[in-house]
């Protein structure tokens, strides 16, 4: 009987595993052979809404990887090799968003399995990952400071007060107020969330804005979604994909805003046959902001306009985004799965099918990334279950 996308998905994920956790890619170029702070938290919500015991299981293990490796600092891995205790805090920069990422996980991880001791052992932690992060306000002002090559996006141009980072940090506090019976932790969800909704959209914004910046340059934010981010120097008005699903996913803003950008996604869906790029429009190679961006790689240049970070499509944050708008439009999630799935399925050399791809060209729709990607299995899982909710 032939396998159903789901189940070439799950097998991707068992394939793309050690005794220690998750894998980048089954297939170990680079550094994809190693247990990323990140990938693993992902990988793990994937296994999570599977419900399958085994990569539940492999999801355990890499929480206990990812928490074994922090720094005594408070800030994640990102990524290690526990076999020789090889681990890497980043490249250039550390990455900010692991803080979040790694308390997501294990807060997922324990609203599901009730493992009281994990939650007991691992608390002290989950408090240095939240003091990291308050230090990273750098001004007390309630929104972290990312600095460039700082999250996701690591060969990208953009730092400052990045909306998604921001929105990971609501998402890991309010969870941990959950498992934790912790309500100072809500509380600063809470504060951060008045921060992102008087700021980072147009129709919201305050008099006197976190930065006078933002005032002077109203004009300039997109109409239909949210600021992806600013800096005391400049606006990026791109349109962010993973922050405007967490957005929904957390019911930041109001109903007009989400409706807005539900609007803005429906649209793209009926004059586009691609998935959405994660962020968009891409950097041309006119643009001022090219030469910067061509110097920003660790290995080779990738991110040439329409691909990686540059407008190109990733799998894994398209699967992202139809779980965090679960039920909002039940009229575009159907279609919307079987595009991830067709992505999935394609193969960047002759013959080759079901390559779970890391991202693919955002105009072409050719993969352009790394095979066997686990995350890009796991966004279609996303896809197809949902965030675990208990």
């Amino acid at each position: 009987m032939k396998a159903s996308p789901y189940q070439l998905a799950l097998q991707l994920l068992r394939k793309a595993t050690i005794t220690n956790g998750f894998l980048a890619s089954a297939q170990p170029r680079d550094n994809y052979g190693r247990i990323w702070t990140r990938d693993g938290v992902i990988c793990g919500l994937a296994a999570l809404a599977s419900g399958e015991p085994d990569l539940i299981f492999v999801f355990k293990s890499t929480l206990e990887t990812i928490f074994q490796f922090q720094h005594q600092a408070g800030y994640f891995p990102s990524n290690c090799i526990p076999l020789n205790k090889s681990v890497s805090y980043g490249g250039a920069v550390g990455r900010v968003d692991n803080p979040s990422w790694a308390i997501i996980g294990l807060c997922s991880y324990l609203l599901k399995e009730k493992d009281t001791e994990m939650k007991n052992r691992l608390k002290p932690n989950v408090v240095r990952g939240f003091a990291v992060l308050e230090a990273w306000e750098f001004n007390g002002k309630h929104l972290i400071y990312v600095p460039m090559s700082g999250d996701w996006a690591d060969e990208y141009v953009h730092h400052g007060y990045i909306l998604f980072d921001q929105l990971l940090r609501i998402w890991a506090l309010e969870l941990a107020a959950k498992v934790y019976e912790e309500p100072d932790w809500q509380d600063k969800a809470n504060l951060i969330r008045s921060v992102i909704e008087a700021n980072f959209h147009k129709n919201l914004l305050v008099q006197k804005a976190y930065l006078p910046l933002l005032n002077r340059e109203k004009e300039n934010y997109p109409k239909e979604f949210w600021l992806m981010g600013f800096n005391p120097g400049e606006l990026y008005t791109q349109f962010d994909l993973q922050a405007n699903a967490l957005a929904l996913y957390l019911n930041v803003g109001s109903d007009e805003t989400r409706g807005l950008v539900l609007n803005y996604i429906f649209q793209w869906n009926t004059s586009n046959q691609r998935l959405i790029p994660s962020l968009y429009p891409r950097i041309g190679e006119n643009d001022p902001r090219m030469s910067l961006l061509s110097e920003n790689y660790a290995y080779g240049f990738r991110n040439h306009p329409n691909q990686f970070h540059n407008g190109g499509l990733w799998p894994v944050w398209n699967g992202f985004f139809l779980a965090c708008i679960r039920g909002h439009m039940s009229s575009l999630e159907k279609g919307w799965k079987t595009k991830i799935e067709s992505a999935c399925s394609l193969g960047s050399s002759k013959g080759s099918t079901w390559e779970f791809n890391e991202c693919l060209d955002g105009i072409t729709g050719e993969p352009n990334g790394l095979p066997q990607c686990s995350w890009s299995a796991a966004g279609l899982i996303l896809a197809e279950k949902g965030f675990y909710e208990n």
